[in-house]
């Protein structure tokens, strides 16, 4: 279980520590299923990168249970090259951006790359779930996403929503992904928080020379991250979640907690950052 500092604690942290506690790294490992169980509304990330075998979903011994989703659901979206995952024996093909939500009571998972030479990327979300949803496929392609922000403020993006109160139904994951427009390279500002909830950030389609600088801490006590390619930024209810890169990119959002309401979150004013 990785156990995360509060706000007072990480006022104090070292660069080290703060990379350490709120930044997960290394979760794409070929032909490996990685997964990290976080403190933060009991929330489990991981990739699984099928290259030359179909990967299974096996169940860590930190959550006692007799198979993965016997308590909990489940988001995949591929970031990668085309694949399948196949649950309970039915595949389901994804391609670049879309997403497959798993119900909770799904027993078998597995994941498949349709071919060796590129590989399909799973980045796995899970939150427990005291209801059962049935599975249900998002075509990336059919999500037309909602535009946002500005060129002159450098923050044109398109939000796409995949499992909300109006799309997808869940227990308690929300789930979708922001593209930045070529020029723009801000997320989230003006920035928020959100008290009944818990997010996290996948970063991707981040150059290999590039990185974001993320915003992290309590609004009048700020602290950043240097985040690359395919890194993780967990951010809990008393931080704000704000990016500034090198060039335009991609995050994947998710959020679990008291409720499902996209819209419920604390805005901060400009000119009360610290």
């Amino acid at each position: 279980m990785h156990l995360l500092p509060d706000s007072i604690r990480a006022r104090t942290l070292s660069t080290q520590e703060l990379r350490d506690a709120f930044l997960l790294q290394g979760l794409f490992k070929a032909d490996t299923v990685t997964l990290r169980h976080v403190d933060l509304d009991r929330v489990v990330l991981g990739g699984a990168v099928p290259c030359c075998d179909t990967l299974s979903l096996a169940v860590p011994a930190s959550l006692a249970a007799a198979y993965f989703l016997e308590r909990r659901e489940l988001g995949v979206l591929n970031i990668g090259a085309p694949g399948s995952v196949s649950v309970d024996g039915t595949k389901h093909a994804l391609k670049k951006l879309d997403v497959l939500y798993v119900g909770r009571g799904a027993r078998d998972v597995r994941f498949e790359s349709d071919s060796v030479e590129q590989t399909a990327k799973f980045y796995l979300i899970s939150y427990p779930a005291h209801a059962s949803h049935p599975t249900s496929y998002i075509d990336g392609a059919s999500v037309t996403g909602s535009p946002i922000g500005s060129a002159e403020r450098a923050n044109a993006r398109k939000i796409a929503k995949y499992i909300h109160a109006d799309g997808a139904q869940s227990a308690q994951l929300v789930m979708g992904v922001t593209q930045l427009a070529s020029g723009s390279v801000w997320n989230t500002m003006p920035v928020h928080s959100h008290f009944r909830r818990t997010e996290v950030y996948l970063y991707f389609d981040v150059p290999d020379d590039g990185v974001v600088v993320h915003l992290m801490g309590e609004p009048n006590e700020t602290r950043h991250l240097i985040v690359r390619n395919e890194e993780v930024v967990l951010s809990p209810p008393w931080s704000i979640h704000s990016g500034c890169g090198t060039s335009a990119y991609t995050f994947c959002w998710a959020m679990g907690g008291e409720n499902r309401d996209y819209t419920d979150m604390q805005q901060v004013a400009m000119g009360d950052l610290r």
